[in-house]
Order: C-alpha cells, then sequence, then structure tokens
C-alpha cells in the first residue's frame, strides 16, 4: 500500500503548479541562493535553471517535483507582499534581531559596565542547566533587484543599517555594496537584502555610478568628522568583467599592489582617477580632489587579493555575495565601514570619533575651511617629530635612537617593555592531585584596558627625580623590585600570600625586576596600590591629557555586545545559563560569528597599530618609516593600554588567591589556568548565590569579564610537559583544545 501511496504523490508532484518564473527567481534569491547553487542541488546544468526562472523553459519530472518542494518551502519562509496593501511592520522585532537585517528600525545595543560589580561571594551549585534556546536566526533578507536607486522594494521600507539616519537620500542604500556578475549582468548587492542593477562597464564607469546612483555611504561618527565614502567589494567575476586579475601574482603579492602600468590603472588616469601612494591593492583608495565639503572618493575591497585575511575575517572572502554583503554591512553599522584590514580599520576608527580638526567659516570669504587649531581631545593632524620620542618608549631601529652603537641591546632600563602576560610555572603536589586544568579568558581584554584610561595626548616633557603622579600619563624608570608579592595590600587590608607561585605584575615572563626599569603609569600605580613606595629616577610624562579612547571602546563595546545578543549570549545572565549559552555559539549563525572575530580583531589590531614597525619599504636602521607620519603613532599609548590590562589581570588574581588560596599555573595573555576538582569554571571560582567575588574573575559576555577558554586534564598538562622537557611549559597556549604541535620546543 505505501508504494502505491509513494506513487501518487509523485504523479501529484509531476503537475505541481510553479509560481511565474519572475517568482521564481525572488524566492531564491531571498534565501541568499545562487543559481549554481540550485543547480547543484537539483543535479542539472546552470543553464537550465536559468531557463526555468527566465521562462524560456520548464522543469520536467523528476526534476520538476524536487524544484516545486524547494519553491514551496522558499514561499513559507518569504511570501510576496502586494505593494498596494503592504504597511511597515507596526510591531518592531525584539533587540535580539539585528536591524541591519531585518528590523523596521534599528536596535541600540546595550549600554552595559565594562568590569565586575561589588557583590558578595562564595559558592553555589556545580549543577548547569541545558543550554537555552537560542533565539530565530535572523533572517536573510529578501533580495530586491532594481535598475536605480529611487524605486523601493514591494512591501516594506528598507532596513536602515544601525547607526544610519533613515531619511538620509546619501545613504539609503547603507554603506557598501558587493559587485558581482550573473547571467552576464552586474549586481550590486546592498545591506538588507537589496540588489541593484549596474549600467557601469568599465571601472572608471563604476566609480562614478557608485558616487553619482549608488546612494551608498556612511554618515560621520562625530560632530566635526566625515561621512564614511562608500565600499565597492569586487567578486572574482566582477574582476574579470572590468579587467582586473582575479588573483595576484607572487610579486604583486609581495609589493602590495598591481603594476602602475596596467590597463585599468591607465583607464582610471585617463578618466582624471587618482590613487593614493599605496596603489591599486587588495583595498584601494581611488579619489579625486575634494572640491569644498563635496568628497570624490570610492574604497575598493577586492577578497581574491587577501584583503579580507582568514586570520580575521575566517572564511568570508568565499562566502555568497549577499552573505558577503550581510557580514560586512553589520560589520559597518556596529563599528564602521571597513578602512582596510581589521588592523587600520580599528586605528581609523580612533580618528573617526577624534577627528584631528575641524571646519571653520571664513569670515571674509564665507567658505569653509580647515581649523588653525586641533579638535580638543584628539591627537591634532600633524605627527610628532620621531626625534622628539622619548628614546624608552621607541622600538629599536627607530631615528631617536640612531646614535646608538649598531649592535647595542637595550635592557629593561632603557627600554620601556610593556606587554601581555606570557608565563607558566610547575605545578605543585596539591595541583598535582586535582584532576583538571580549567581555562578562563577575559573577553576583550585590551578594550577594557582602554575604557576610562587617560592617555597623553601631546609631546612628552623630560623630568628628573619627578614625584610619581598616578593621574599623569608617561614612562617612569623606577626600581619595583623591592614589591614583595608574600605580603599586599587587597583594598585597605595586608593579607599574605605565597608569592613563589604568583606572576610579577611588573614584567610580561612575570619575574620578578632586579633594578630600576621603565614602566608605564599604570604599572607604577599599581604598586603604590599593593602598598609600596616608588621613587623614580626619571621620567617622560605628558601634561596634555585626555580619555582618547573611551569613545573607541564604547563603539567596539556596544558592537560585540549587539552581535554576542543575536548569537544568543546576552549580558547579565546567570553564570550557569552563560556558559550554557556560549558553547558552541558561533554555529548558530556562521555569518555573526565571523563578524564577533572581526569585531576583536579590530580592537587588538587597532592598538599594534600604534606602534606600527617598518613594512619592507626599503627600510634601515635610523630612517624613519612611513608610519611615523602618522599622528596616530603612538606607541605611549599603546604601552598604557597593554600596562593597564595586565595590571587588571594581576589585580583580579591576587583577590582570588586571597579569599580560595588558589593560583594560577599559566598565563597567556588573557587566557589565565587553573587546577580544580571539577571541568567548569564555576568548579574554581567563589560564587554565592550566583553572585562572584567583589574585584574577582566574574562570568560573563561584557568586555573585562571572563568565559570558559577550555577544560584539559592535569594528566595532559603533565604529559605535554615531559613531552618538551619542560616543566614550566606555558599550557595556557594549547588550553583551548589540547592540540600541541611539533612546532612548540617548550620555551
Amino acid at each position: 500500500m505505501s508504494e502505491l501511496f509513494d506513487a501518487v504523490d509523485a504523479l501529484l508532484a509531476s503537475r505541481a503548479v510553479l509560481p511565474p518564473p519572475a517568482e521564481r527567481k525572488r524566492l531564491r534569491a531571498a534565501h541568499g541562493l545562487t543559481i549554481d547553487e540550485v543547480a547543484t542541488a537539483l543535479k542539472v546544468r546552470r543553464a537550465t535553471v536559468s531557463g526555468w526562472e527566465s521562462g524560456k523553459t520548464e522543469p520536467r519530472p523528476p526534476e520538476r517535483d524536487a524544484y516545486a518542494r524547494l519553491l514551496d518551502k522558499l514561499a513559507e519562509l518569504y511570501p510576496a507582499v502586494p505593494a498596494d496593501t503592504a504597511t511597515p511592520d507596526p510591531d518592531p522585532a525584539p533587540a535580539v534581531v539585528p536591524a541591519t537585517f531585518a528590523a523596521p528600525a534599528p536596535v541600540e545595543a546595550p549600554t552595559l559596565p565594562a568590569g565586575p560589580t561589588p557583590e558578595a561571594a562564595a559558592t553555589t551549585s556545580h549543577d548547569a542547566p541545558q543550554a537555552p534556546a537560542a533565539p530565530a536566526a535572523a533572517p536573510r533578507p529578501a533580495r530586491t533587484t532594481r535598475p536605480s536607486s529611487t524605486s523601493r522594494r514591494p512591501g516594506a521600507k528598507k532596513a536602515a543599517p544601525a547607526g544610519t539616519p533613515a531619511d538620509d537620500p546619501r545613504f539609503e542604500n547603507g554603506p557598501l555594496a558587493v559587485v558581482d556578475v550573473e547571467d552576464g549582468k552586474v549586481l550590486a548587492y546592498c545591506t538588507g537584502g537589496l540588489v541593484l542593477d549596474v549600467p557601469a562597464k568599465s571601472l572608471p564607469s563604476l566609480v562614478d555610478w557608485t558616487l553619482k546612483e549608488a546612494r551608498l555611504g556612511q554618515p560621520k561618527l562625530s560632530g566635526p568628522g566625515r561621512p564614511a565614502d562608500p565600499l565597492i567589494v569586487l567578486t572574482a567575476a566582477a574582476c574579470e568583467r572590468y579587467g582586473l586579475p582575479v588573483t595576484l601574482t607572487e610579486e604583486e603579492k609581495v609589493a602590495g599592489r598591481i603594476p602602475e602600468g596596467h590597463k585599468v590603472i591607465k583607464q582610471l588616469t585617463r578618466a582624471e582617477w587618482q590613487l593614493t601612494k599605496r596603489g591599486f591593492g587588495p583595498w584601494a583608495r581611488i579619489y579625486r580632489p575634494a572640491k569644498g565639503s563635496e568628497r570624490q572618493c570610492v574604497q575598493l575591497c577586492i577578497p581574491s587579493w587577501n584583503a579580507l585575511d582568514t586570520r580575521f575575517w575566517g572564511n568570508a572572502g568565499q562566502l555568497a555575495p549577499a552573505e558577503l554583503a550581510r557580514v560586512l554591512g553589520v560589520y559597518a553599522s556596529r563599528v564602521m565601514t571597513p578602512r582596510g584590514s581589521t588592523a587600520v580599520t580599528g586605528l581609523e576608527l580612533m580618528t573617526a570619533l577624534h577627528p584631528p580638526t575641524y571646519a571653520v567659516r571664513d569670515e571674509e570669504t564665507g567658505v569653509l575651511r580647515q581649523a588653525e587649531t586641533k579638535t580638543p581631545g584628539s591627537l591634532g593632524k600633524d605627527p610628532i617629530d620621531p626625534l622628539n620620542f622619548p628614546p624608552c618608549e621607541v622600538p629599536d631601529g627607530h631615528p631617536a635612537l640612531k646614535d646608538l652603537p649598531k649592535f647595542h641591546v637595550r635592557g629593561a632600563d632603557e627600554k620601556l617593555i610593556e606587554e601581555a602576560y606570557d608565563w607558566a610555572r610547575p605545578m605543585t603536589e596539591a595541583e598535582y592531585a586535582l584532576r583538571y586544568l580549567v581555562g578562563i579568558d577575559v573577553n576583550m581584554a585590551f578594550a577594557a584596558g582602554a575604557n576610562g584610561l587617560t592617555v597623553g595626548l601631546g609631546e612628552a616633557t623630560h623630568v628628573k627625580a619627578p614625584a610619581f603622579d598616578p593621574k599623569l600619563p608617561g614612562s617612569w624608570l623606577v626600581d619595583l623590585s623591592h614589591v614583595d608579592l608574600s605580603r599586599v595590600k587587597v583594598g585597605k587590608e595586608w593579607v599574605n600570600l605565597d608569592g613563589s607561585l604568583l606572576p610579577s605584575p611588573f614584567t610580561p615572563k612575570g619575574e620578578r625586576p632586579e633594578g630600576p626599569a621603565w614602566y608605564a603609569t599604570p604599572t607604577v600605580a599599581y604598586a603604590v596600590e599593593l602598598g609600596y613606595d616608588v621613587a623614580p629616577i626619571e621620567a617622560y610624562v605628558r601634561y596634555e591629557t585626555g580619555r582618547y579612547l573611551d569613545g573607541w571602546y564604547t563603539r567596539l563595546r556596544d558592537a560585540y555586545l549587539a552581535t554576542m545578543a543575536d548569537l544568543g549570549v546576552h549580558a547579565d545572565t546567570d553564570p550557569a545559563d552563560f556558559l550554557a549559552a556560549m558553547d558552541g555559539y558561533k554555529d548558530r549563525d556562521p555569518e555573526l560569528g565571523l563578524v564577533v572575530s572581526a569585531i576583536k580583531a579590530t580592537v587588538k589590531g587597532g592598538l599594534g597599530k600604534l606602534r606600527e614597525r617598518p613594512r619592507a619599504e626599503g627600510w634601515r636602521p635610523g630612517e624613519p618609516w612611513r608610519a611615523l607620519s602618522r599622528p596616530t603613532w603612538r606607541p605611549d599609548i599603546r604601552a598604557a593600554v597593554i600596562s593597564r590590562t595586565r595590571i587588571n589581570l594581576h589585580r583580579k588574581i591576587v583577590k582570588h588567591a586571597s579569599f580560595t588560596g588558589q593560583y594560577p599555573i599559566a598565563i597567556l595573555s588573557d587566557c589565565v589556568v587553573y587546577a580544580a576538582n571539577g571541568p567548569s569554571p564555576l568548579d574554581f571560582l567563589p560564587y554565592r548565590e550566583g553572585k562572584p567575588l567583589p574585584g574577582g574573575f566574574k562570568l560573563g559576555v561584557n568586555p573585562g569579564l571572563v568565559k570558559h577558554e577550555g577544560t584539559q586534564e592535569v594528566l595532559w598538562g603533565e604529559g605535554v610537559r615531559e613531552q618538551f622537557n619542560a616543566p614550566a611549559l606555558n599550557l595556557a597556549r594549547y588550553i583551548k583544545d589540547g592540540t600541541v604541535t611539533d612546532e612548540d620546543n617548550g620555551e
């Protein structure tokens, strides 16, 4: 009987009513599917599916029933709405649905404190509840193709990216577009599911179209700033269409650009377009000199030239155009329109939030011009003369060190060494008796270290034998070797600890200082906090100060929290629920998982750019390099952030040790490993009734709070250390998945 029913079902499917060809194409595009993907699934040629969508041919059994089933399912997900009856959704989507994708209005990211709040401490049950159900995934927006930016898709108002005024006609199509070629047509995939027909036949005409018709861009992030230039992402097919190579040769990769004599560059030159000094590379800027306040500039991103580095963007460069537009669109709306790598964008975000100058109107001519003075709170438009940097703050080879002997090696008394932790120690007998090694990781640790930090905005002043001032940013030569971690102040109370089981807070390797060394202000201030006097020998201090990174931190924090909320991980949740929500959170929406990774990379990369080293460029030691010409080349600010981040972590470690008697076994940057009887952080973090130790580690998604990094058995750690004959091998490096490669040598 079942065979008869199957035969009847097949007969009915063979006569299934299919929607009109135009609707077939709409449904496919609404789900972000390409013609190739449908053809592969149905085991037919690409031209066959194209014929079904154009109406030239009709599917036949057995493909017809499968095709009808696909269209029926898509129609349930993306029902057509008549244009004359459609109205905007009166009930906005909840905050967990990103406004960039489908919500009718931008959703503001929650504003939450970065650090733990003082709460009572003790222990709590180790029984974690099952992972809470993840929120419904934000639907991929229906693709709507239109020939120009004047017509709207039927059914609803296009969702504006977060931070974009919906009524600003200059940016009504979002900050960027991914340009692809499909069935011989050039299409621009924008945010919110919008797809534009691109009439441009050449790259110069594509730039013209972008500026005149595409209505792409993003509003300025601060009052004195300027709007973001539109970003065009070229797929491999678009590169071929516009005469660009799909991939770069080895020589071009080294140079970071295509040759000056390339035919496309000649086309741009004939059309009076210019390129920046970096030339035509993976991130190319094409512009004409600005006329008044009107900018004429378009940025190109070419993923097949490795513009989207897999270390920071994962597989984003291999995504379909609609999916890539979604990923980059979320990042642009919550952080900013990418200006290059995540590191470049992190640095550009600082400048966008604190523009160096502002516009003033000339009293005689009435024309706007650039002010002579810098914007308050900014670093200004002029870089610091390399020779005016304190020698202790600059890296080896800097012009300020050109008079040093050729092979001179600077020690801690000549060089500011403020870096993240890389420390480990042998386990004690008591720790060997435990079963697990549990790693916890500080969320957005360096962003949290930047929050509220006072930094110097101008040049340094050299002073001899100064009195230490914790409110004055700078670099201090001081002897901290007398600080004894066996007896320190925790709050107002002196406590006794096992100092041999603690890393020194004053060196990245955790070794106790042996004499005078250079430190940033937060490090010296922590020595005072621990209850010890300090007597600086000399210092380079900056009297013009400000909390330059506060807005930068807030922007990135909000972007991170909003995206994590979309993935089902919310702030202020119960510790056990938080751990459950974090389990596999990126798998709930892999595209948003890419955005989270890119936001984290923006933090670290942006701070790293503050002390960018020479990048080939034919540089020789003692000569200036390109990065020194930026006002944002500020190694002192980078050092202060890293110093504060390391000190924040050490403060929590000391608080935890004083309360529980537990000491870390290994620390790598923002990851700390403890021995415990159970595999969960709740097996050693002193929670009581859901409340953490005041001033200690607290589980949560906010920057500065911690998450579970990984768990391995103590026997695993002992085996790895024996394998490399290294009792102090840093196990924090491998705690996440337990993988140790042959390249690791134990030090």
